[in-house]
């Protein structure tokens, strides 16, 4: 298991996922070959183990919920210093180690891996092969044959992945897929998502995350999120894809450290962009980047990212036969979408209907929260939820595919399909 500076995989930020796997499995023994395991004393907690300790530990403090259905038992990383975290935050009980095999002892139910990204794919095999359910933390791989080999993992072991796609319990999100469902804006044509990473210099190039080696590019380490929204808002996937982007301005920043620096995350004092101080001393990730995608059913999409911008939040465009939505806002106080269906017009920046966005409490507007109440549920008894494995595949893909093609001369490029089998196996409820 890989150590670096931190275990997260959406940037680290402090804690503030329809398309779903069907199915019904009954949650299994302890033994259980169907990967259902049933959680230790019976009706008691589940019992997770969690690899991985840094600053994305907010799924693992979530997950810690004694005597309300789960409680994290063990936790694993080779930092010392995460551990002695994990101890304080956790409690003097815990178990911790540094040798993932210890993770996956008799004491532990269920999995939860929080790890760099390029670690995600053997761990998760591993994790897998031990019948332990298994949420791995987005992006699923950063490889298109890791993905395919964790989903075949979990299909010939018969036991139950997750994916931790959270953004498909976001508020804001959820209320824009509602909004759709509910024939708001007719047929659903054309997707436009506006990524402002405002934070980016201080999440996404001062660590692994700046080095391709660790995550394939931020398209896919980033945009996993938001490709999976486009395509949960869209009902299909991308087929075909292009893309473009540079390092374009933390490239030209030479003051670079081994490890964070103490005071790595400053808005103020990192402020314009190349006030930056502290970055990986491998920085060879895009800081700029886009994409164009065409996805199965028709609908065509555009995702923007870009790393250096004073504001921190996402916009979804949304272009039906019968109007549009806008969000404005996604996790913060305020955030509403907006509703224009009420024929032509002029620039108006109300719309015919605004819809207030309620976040709850925690990480990503309840979010997290939410994506762990799912999780564990599907760990202990199996059924339908919101997050799926082919999607957060076909989201990797995607990713992939774009980020090849913008260090290609942006030509266009197909996305492969997963197997028929496995589609499948998971479309049903991975029965």
């Amino acid at each position: 298991m890989s150590g670096g500076s931190a275990a997260t995989e959406d940037g680290g930020r402090p804690s503030g996922g329809e398309g779903s796997q069907d199915g019904g499995r009954s949650s299994g023994g302890e033994g259980s070959q169907d990967g259902g395991r049933s959680s230790g004393g019976g009706g008691g907690d589940l019992r997770i183990g969690v690899a991985g300790f840094g600053l994305r530990r907010s799924v693992a403090l979530e997950a810690h919920r004694p005597g309300r259905g789960s409680r994290v038992a063990a936790v694993c990383d080779p930092r010392q210093d995460a551990l002695d975290a994990a101890r304080r935050d956790l409690g003097p009980g815990l178990r911790t180690t540094a040798d993932f095999a210890r993770l996956l002892d008799e004491d532990v139910d269920a999995v939860i891996i929080l790890t760099p990204d390029h670690t995600h794919a053997e761990l998760a095999v591993r994790a897998l092969k031990a019948r332990k359910p298994t949420f791995v933390e987005k992006p699923l791989a950063i490889t298109l044959d890791d993905c395919d080999l964790i989903l075949r993992t979990a299909h010939e072991r018969r036991t139950r992945l997750y994916v931790g796609h959270n953004m498909r319990h976001m508020p804001v999100v959820r209320t824009m897929r509602r909004l759709i469902a509910e024939g708001a804006i007719g047929e659903v044509k054309a997707i436009w998502c506006r990524h402002f990473v405002g934070d980016g210099g201080d999440y996404y190039f001062k660590d692994w995350h700046a080095d391709r080696r660790n995550t394939g590019g931020l398209l896919l380490q980033k945009g996993a999120h938001d490709i999976d929204v486009i395509h949960w808002l869209a009902g299909s996937r991308t087929v075909r894809v292009t893309g473009m982007g540079g390092l374009t301005v933390y490239g030209g920043i030479t003051d670079r450290a081994e490890g964070l620096p103490a005071d790595w995350y400053d808005p103020a004092r990192n402020w314009p962009p190349l006030a930056q101080k502290g970055l990986n001393p491998v920085v060879d990730v895009e800081d700029l980047s886009m994409m164009h995608m065409r996805l199965e059913n028709g609908v065509y999409a555009g995702y923007q990212q870009c790393h250096f911008t004073p504001d921190y939040w996402r916009n979804y465009t949304v272009i039906g036969t019968e109007g549009r939505l806008e969000n404005f806002g996604d996790t913060g106080t305020g955030s509403v979408v907006r509703v224009w269906n009420a024929g032509r017009r002029g620039y108006d920046p109300e719309g015919d209907l605004t819809v207030p966005v309620f976040a709850g409490e925690g990480g990503h507007g309840g979010a997290d929260q939410e994506l762990v109440t799912e999780f564990v549920r599907f760990a202990r008894e199996g059924g339908a939820t919101d997050t799926s494995p082919v999607a957060a595949r076909d989201s990797v893909a995607a990713g992939l595919l774009a980020t090849e093609s913008l260090r290609g001369g942006s030509v266009p490029l197909d996305v492969p399909p997963l197997s028929p089998e496995l589609e499948e196996y998971f479309s049903g409820g991975q029965c």
